[in-house]
């Protein structure tokens, strides 16, 4: 049996958005922005079937109440017009995805 991801309100915290997202919009920037936290990479491209557009990795720490974790910025096109979604991923979803970025390797010591 497959596993089933969590919501995405478990996932992902919207702090600012001037479209109305759903539950596949949500996913959509989450894993857009999953892969960016994961590579430590700026930007990636995200497209969907309603959905195109740039999601910006902001490099910051941001908390809202008891919820903090990576923000996001993303710039999209939906068939309602263009937005922006600020958000972010929230330590418990990457926790639950096991999302810890990777420690540099140690240098090998020759003796």
């Amino acid at each position: 049996m497959a596993e089933q991801s969590p919501p995405y309100w478990v996932l992902i915290s919207v702090l600012f958005s001037s479209q109305p997202l759903t539950p596949t919009l949500a996913m959509t920037l989450h894993q857009a922005a999953f892969d960016l936290y994961r590579r430590g990479d700026s930007v990636q491209p995200v497209a969907g079937d309603l959905l195109t557009g740039k999601v910006h990795n902001l490099k910051k720490d941001v908390q809202m109440g008891a919820i903090s974790g990576p923000a996001f910025e993303a710039e999209i096109e939906t068939e309602r017009g263009s937005g922006v979604v600020r958000f972010l991923l929230t330590r418990q979803g990457l926790e639950l995805l096991q999302a810890q970025p990777a420690e540099p390797p140690r240098p090998k010591y020759l003796n």
